[in-house]
């Protein structure tokens, strides 16, 4: 299991334990109490009632789920800059990560744990951070996990359609899990490109639409239509930002200069 996967289930774990001590079917309300409700759950139920009423019937609340959506993501991009960034860069180095690991293949700990400092060493050199690709994870979990609550409490969604589907409720067409589960597929295809000879990329790349498509099916519409858009805005945004500038910087090592000179 590699560090990313792994920080997702620890984070999402956590936030679910401190979204938990809440009541799921409570309406949520400016006098609603806790840290979780006045700071994430209701400020997004307040932005997403504000909004729908701006925009008006009766299209009003599915217009402002997709503006909150474009909104978070445009608040979250310079971390999405450097995971994405990071991300190209970890393609740039994958001929000399394999040869480390063919180096350390031995599965005992030792060696393992050697492979994991020749690792980050390596990274370090190329000036690659690699917590970048955990950071928007670490912001979008407990935001999700609130516009989820911001849903299911608040009163003014419940009845409100859009398109084909209403927004509190599971698409009965199942056209919306689906469209979540292939937008998954193709913002994952696009941030993995060149990586396609790790396993656990790989198991990734599959993975994380299955699961997107089976909680759809599930969850109110509003969710999958939060993750259509936001896999959207990263594919577009992916695509704008270029692989030159990653090769330009991660080519030429960061600490060139530490090595003192030395000559072989």
């Amino acid at each position: 299991m590699n560090d990313k996967f792994r920080s997702m289930i620890i984070l999402l774990l956590t936030t679910v334990l401190l979204s938990g001590c809440t009541e799921i079917n409570e309406p949520i309300t400016k006098d609603s109490t806790g840290v979780w409700n006045e700071l994430i759950v209701y400020p997004l139920s307040w932005l997403m009632v504000e909004t729908a009423q701006f925009f008006g019937e009766p299209l009003g609340y599915g217009l402002s789920i997709i503006l909150i959506t474009v909104l978070i993501r445009l608040a979250i991009l310079p971390l999405m800059i450097k995971q994405i960034k990071s991300t190209k860069a970890m393609q740039v180095i994958q001929p000399e990560l394999a040869k480390l690991q063919e180096k350390y293949k031995s599965k005992d700990a030792i060696t393992r744990q050697k492979l994991q400092q020749e690792r980050l060493l390596l990274m370090e050199k190329y000036n690659i951070n690699p917590m970048a690709g955990c950071l928007p994870l670490f912001i979008q979990m407990p935001i999700l996990l609130g516009f989820y609550q911001a849903i299911m409490r608040t009163e003014e969604l419940k009845g409100n359609s859009f398109i084909w589907f209403e927004l509190a409720s599971p698409d009965p067409y199942f056209l919306l899990p689906i469209l979540a589960g292939v937008s998954t597929f193709i913002q994952q295809k696009v941030m993995t490109k060149g990586q396609e000879g790790n396993p656990q990329i790989v198991m990734m790349l599959w993975l994380m639409p299955v699961m997107i498509i089976i909680f759809s099916l599930y969850l109110p519409s509003a969710l999958p239509l939060y993750w259509i858009v936001g896999n959207i805005f990263s594919i577009i945004q992916s695509y704008f930002i270029q692989t030159p500038e990653i090769i330009n910087i991660t080519t030429q090592p960061a600490v060139a200069g530490r090595t003192g000179g030395r000559k072989k």
